[in-house]
Order: structure tokens, then C-alpha cells, then sequence
């Protein structure tokens, strides 16, 4: 459809930029970016978790107009059924579903604590306990599904909305320096491979812009 575009922060630091963008691109749609300065004062809120911008990531479709990740998400998988963006069967559906609403919703210290930064890499990182009680259960939640739906991703042999929420964690666990176990690293390494990551991570380390306050280890 002509016209599609989506708005986007920087590709270095916005972890919804990158999860309304990744969905985009498995659903098959071809779309122009749009960029948000990260000067922009609603821009960079919501970098450094002071506000729940609603301007990115903002999907314009045709008439329609979506700005939060997990409604991106539903309209994308509405319009483009075939990409499979969320499983078939209703069981898997509604576990694919809860997933995606918990990381939407929750892991408040892992996001303040490890703010995603693709460019950086800290060196002997110190992860504070409410961080890494989130990633015991992002870990808990890897090992799960790749068991149940035998992978390479978390539902099978096709990402889906879930890869798609899930991929900044990805980014923050190879920038922090976390050590995974072998199946969550064969899932990482699964995500990083994806073209579509890699063309992310080369424009975001491509960026010239930095935000101190992201830059600094806490």
C-alpha cells in the first residue's frame, strides 16, 4: 500500500523503535521511515524512561494510524495474515499473546538498569538484583518456549510478534556482557543472524548522534 510510513527514534537506543519496526518488516510491508530527532524533548523522554511517548514507534497504514507496539502488532498480523506474525493454532496464540504483553507491560528494572545502547559494550557489568530477576525470567521464558515449540525461534521455525519484542533484549544482553546458557545463547545468536537485525544494528551503529545520559554504566 502507498504511503506506509513509520516513525522511528534512534535505532542506537529505542528498543520500541526496533520491535514496531522488526514487526513491520516480517509482516511483508513495504514502508518509508520517518525519524524523531532525539532532541526532540518527546523523543528523548522516552529514551531515558521518563515518559511513554506515543511518538514512536507510530505505524501509518493506509487510514489507519497505530502507535503502540503491541496494537502494531495485532493490525499487522489483521492485514497480513500470511506472515504468520502470530501462531496459528489458538493455544500457542494465547502464550504468544501473554508473552508479548508481559515484556510490554513489565521488566521495569532490566529496561532502567540496561538501557539498550547496540554500539556500547560494558565490560564486567554489575547487575543489580531486581535486573536480574528480570532476566532470570526472560531466560525462564526463552527456555520454554524453545522447548515447547522446538525453535530456532520462540514459536517455532518463523519469528513472530514475539522475536519481535524480545530482539532489544537480545541487543541489551550482547551489550551488558550477561551470560547465557547454552539454549539462550543459540536463541540470541539466532536473532542477531536475522537481516533484518543486522541491517538495524548497521544503522544504528552508523548513527552519529549520542545521549550522554544513556552512555554512562550505572
Amino acid at each position: 500500500m502507498a504511503n506506509t510510513t513509520l516513525t522511528l527514534s534512534s535505532k542506537n537506543y529505542s528498543s520500541w523503535s526496533l520491535r514496531g519496526w522488526l514487526m513491520v518488516k516480517l509482516a511483508g510491508i513495504s514502508f518509508s521511515e520517518v525519524p524523531v530527532a532525539t532532541d526532540n524533548v518527546d523523543a528523548r523522554a522516552e529514551l531515558l524512561l521518563l515518559s511513554p511517548s506515543i511518538l514512536v514507534p507510530c505505524l501509518n497504514h493506509g487510514n489507519a494510524k497505530v502507535w503502540d507496539t503491541l496494537a502494531i502488532g495485532e493490525y499487522l498480523n489483521e492485514v497480513a495474515p500470511k506472515a504468520g506474525l502470530l501462531p496459528t493454532n489458538a493455544v500457542h496464540r494465547a502464550h504468544c499473546r501473554s508473552i508479548c504483553g508481559e515484556m510490554h507491560s513489565g521488566f521495569s528494572a532490566l529496561r532502567a538498569s540496561l538501557p539498550m545502547n547496540i554500539k556500547a559494550h560494558f565490560k564486567n557489568f554489575k547487575v543489580w538484583s531486581k535486573a536480574q530477576l528480570d532476566i532470570d525470567r526472560v531466560f525462564f521464558i526463552w527456555r520454554d518456549c524453545l522447548s515447547t515449540y522446538k525453535g530456532p525461534y520462540l514459536f517455532g521455525k518463523k519469528p513472530t510478534l514475539a522475536d519481535a519484542m524480545f530482539a532489544p533484549v537480545v541487543m541489551r544482553f550482547k551489550t551488558y556482557g550477561i551470560a547465557l546458557d547454552p539454549v539462550c545463547q543459540r536463541y540470541s545468536d539466532q536473532i542477531l543472524s536475522m537481516p533484518e537485525i543486522k541491517e538495524w544494528m548497521a544503522a544504528a551503529i552508523a548513527e552519529p548522534d549520542d545521549i550522554e545520559e544513556l552512555e554512562v554504566e550505572f
